[in-house]
């Protein structure tokens, strides 16, 4: 039991939350701007809860299917080669049925929302379980995973709103550019093995130019988010702005291309960055 537990735990990464709380960070943001025009405390509680959860189960979810479609290339990648699929400790039929019971576990919470949300919920999908197969065809596997991971601020939006605006539009786009600088960084660890085997990303592609590319896309994010927040009335909650940008730069400085340990480093940051984001905008939801 305790073997079955050990590879339950490894191969749905819960034992590195940094992959579901970055999930989860962006769905806060679209709450807490949802909360700003509609203060409903009860509800926002309960809403922060489920969408927590469901960042758990579909980030779960998620990593073994990711797992069972990278098997053979995870295999040749130093970092990845020990996970339990691809070392052979775990079946991937019990992977599957894994992966089943978390989906039918996340249908349960995204039922608890109106029908919008839970159409923009099942859509989501096709972000889900395709992104795994982008390393294969395109150098911008880091872009669909901006699209995915960010899907949950527009779906927190209209839990809350039932209707759609272009502020959370705005938010999920700058949201996407904050992703795609992360996992860029996340990437470049895996460089040297990915181009042997031929797996693309945008580490890969910019590789020359990895620090401007991640400033760019840090800068557009900024932008965005600081945009919608002049929307918004703002009182304190420019602080925790001005921390989120200033721990971006902090990540540009800290990470080396040739330094894995770096990069992973800065990775992790933005767990950090994503919390100063919603401290920011449930700040601006508080009457002074």
């Amino acid at each position: 039991m305790s073997k079955h537990i050990r590879n339950f735990i490894n191969v749905t990464r819960l034992n590195k939350p940094i992959g579901f709380l970055l999930l989860f960070w962006p769905c806060s943001w679209g709450l807490s701007l949802a909360f700003y025009f509609d203060k409903n405390f009860n509800t926002f509680i309960y809403f922060m809860i489920l969408f927590f959860l469901g960042s758990v189960l579909m980030r779960s979810a998620g990593c073994i299917v990711n797992d069972i479609i990278d098997e053979k290339i995870d295999k040749k990648v130093l970092r990845t080669k020990n996970r339990p699929i691809a070392s052979g400790a775990l079946n991937k039929k019990l992977a599957w049925i894994y992966v089943i019971i978390l989906c039918s576990l996340a249908l349960i919470v995204l039922i608890q929302f109106n029908f919008l949300t839970i159409f923009l919920g099942m859509f989501s999908m096709i972000f889900a379980f395709s992104y795994p197969l982008m390393k294969r065809f395109t150098y911008w596997p880091q872009l669909f995973l901006g699209f995915t991971f960010n899907w949950g601020i527009i779906m927190a939006w209209t839990s809350l709103t039932n209707e759609i605006s272009y502020l959370p539009i705005l938010l999920y786009l700058g949201a996407i550019f904050w992703t795609l600088g992360y996992d860029t960084i996340y990437g470049t660890q895996d460089i040297s093995d990915d181009e042997v085997i031929g797996v693309k990303s945008t580490a890969i592609k910019f590789k020359d130019n990895i620090s401007l590319f991640v400033g760019s896309c840090y800068f557009i994010s900024s932008i965005a988010i600081v945009f919608v927040m002049i929307n918004l009335k703002i009182n304190f909650s420019l602080v925790p702005l001005i921390l989120f940008i200033l721990s971006l730069f902090y990540q540009i400085k800290v990470f080396k291309t040739k330094k894995p340990s770096s990069c992973l480093k800065a990775f992790k940051l933005n767990n950090i960055s994503g919390f100063f984001v919603f401290l920011g905008f449930f700040m601006s939801t508080i009457e002074i």
